[in-house]
């Protein structure tokens, strides 16, 4: 698997470098001028070359899934020098719904990358979804003008980075004294991104991709990017449906108005809607009425039975409970509900923690462990000592935390009502939060024994534009 897996990513980064080296040029696959000559496109491969040699160093030693997005990851920046060169054989677009056709293949890329990360987190899950979130990046060469709804190029990488740089700052963390290679990698992603294309952009394509004169034809969907050597692996997951790219503009349709559509299109199409109501009489309104005396009888009507509620639903597809060691590295402690003396005794400093699907239930960790991740959880508790690398909360609702030891990093992603309590050893630790909402921190006091302080974290910011830059800081609330 990942032998394949290091022939796609190979044949992905060869084919940076392709332009110059054949007859077989991508430049001559789009019936264009030789793109040998460009100084722009020779520039992309070259930085290419540079930044994906060491990324891909980093990968190959990694393996696996990290691989398998590094791989995708330099399927996107191919399809992107595509994109570029093809431009010059057409006009620019009027606006971004007439370049859906033109961007399709990058839209596609990317959605594989960012189906990777979907479903039950994956492993190596900050890897994936640091390339994911980065992807977003390449949407520069949609840029089409000021009023096109994005930042300039150099500006709009430099904001994709950052959405991706909270990911990729979790691999750096948890693997900073424990796999070099992960650092690595981690570190060579950031500078493909920042300097690297930021400032290739910059230099080349300030205002966006060059496009060519009027008078051409439309732009149509670039020719697909030609892949590596047919792999044994499994085949990549199929993208969404909605674009990348997408746009409020696009063209009203013609086929016929159905659902709730078609039903107010009926209310307004000048029909006697009430042609077919009966008209409420005396006798039936409930004034009038002798069974609405307000007492309740034995002869009253049984309830008609509830409906079925969604709770109900959900539980119903929740999985087989979980509390076991896989291959002596990592506890998984899955869909446990209702389980209010969970625990884990025997473990150790290499092992980390999965805790995914629980809901109403408390976990005690008895022991030091390398990492602990919550996630998708709702109404959890966990109890714990000592984590060496993070303890992450992501994607939960309500969820009580208590550090009995140490823990150098908590991050808390996603996640709607978090009850952190620190103890002495632990205040020290960094706490980053994102998207989230609900957030608390308890500390000891310092005048009294056993009594806790709350501190709650903000969640609004005010930002202000001084000395040519903003500057940010949290919104604070003065009242009675």
């Amino acid at each position: 698997m990942e032998k394949a897996l290091v022939e796609r990513l190979e044949a992905a980064v060869a084919r940076l470098e392709a332009v110059a080296a054949s007859g077989a040029s991508a430049a001559r696959d789009f019936g264009g001028a030789s793109a040998s000559s460009d100084p722009a496109i020779l520039a992309y491969d070259d930085f290419l070359a540079e930044a994906f040699g060491r990324l891909n160093a980093a990968a190959e030693k990694i393996g696996g899934t990290v691989l398998e997005a590094t791989s995708v990851l330099a399927e996107a920046f191919a399809v992107a020098k595509d994109l570029l060169i093809l431009a010059k054989q057409y006009p620019k677009p009027a606006s971004m719904a007439n370049a859906q056709d033109f961007l399709k293949p990058l839209n596609d890329t990317i959605a594989k990358a960012t189906a990777m990360t979907e479903g039950r987190r994956p492993d190596y899950f900050n890897h994936m979804k640091s390339v994911a979130d980065s992807l977003h990046a390449l949407a520069w060469v949609a840029f089409l003008g000021k009023g096109c709804g994005m930042s300039f190029p150099t500006a709009h990488v430099e904001e994709s980075w950052q959405m991706a740089e909270f990911y990729n700052n979790k691999v750096l963390v948890e693997y900073k004294n424990k796999d070099a290679d992960h650092v690595e990698w981690a570190k060579a992603l950031k500078e493909l991104y920042t300097p690297g294309l930021r400032d290739y952009i910059k230099k080349y394509y300030p205002l966006g991709p060059v496009w060519g004169p009027a008078g051409c034809a439309p732009p149509k969907a670039a020719a697909p990017t030609p892949r590596a050597p047919a792999a044994k692996g499994p085949p990549p997951p199929a993208a969404p449906s909605a674009p990348l790219f997408s746009t409020d503009k696009s063209p009203k349709s013609s086929q016929p108005k159905q659902g709730m559509s078609a039903v107010f299109q009926e209310i307004g199409g000048g029909k006697d809607v009430t042609s077919g109501l009966r008209k409420v009489t005396d006798d039936m309104k409930a004034k009038n009425r002798a069974d609405r005396s307000g007492v309740v009888t034995s002869s009253a009507a049984a309830p008609a039975p509830a409906k079925t509620s969604r709770a109900g639903t959900f539980a119903s597809k929740t999985g087989t409970p979980k509390l076991e060691l896989q291959m002596g590295r990592k506890w998984v402690v899955e869909n446990q509900v209702g389980r209010k003396d969970l625990a884990i005794d025997e473990c150790d400093s290499k092992q980390s923690i999965y805790i995914y699907g629980c809901k109403d239930s408390v976990l005690q960790v008895n022991g030091k462990v390398n990492n602990i991740t919550v996630d998708k959880c709702t109404k959890f508790g966990i109890v714990f000592k000592d984590v060496v690398a993070a303890f992450e909360v992501v994607n939960c609702n309500g969820v009580e935390v208590q550090c009995q030891g140490t823990a150098p990093t908590i991050s808390i992603d996603n996640t709607a009502g978090c009850q952190l309590y620190l103890n002495k050893e632990s205040l020290g630790a960094s706490i980053t939060s994102a998207k989230s909402s609900e957030m608390n921190v308890l500390v000891p006091s310092d005048e009294t024994d056993g009594d806790w302080v709350e501190h709650p974290l903000p969640q609004q910011y005010i930002h202000f534009f001084q000395d040519g830059q903003f500057t940010t800081s949290p919104v604070s609330h003065s009242g009675a």
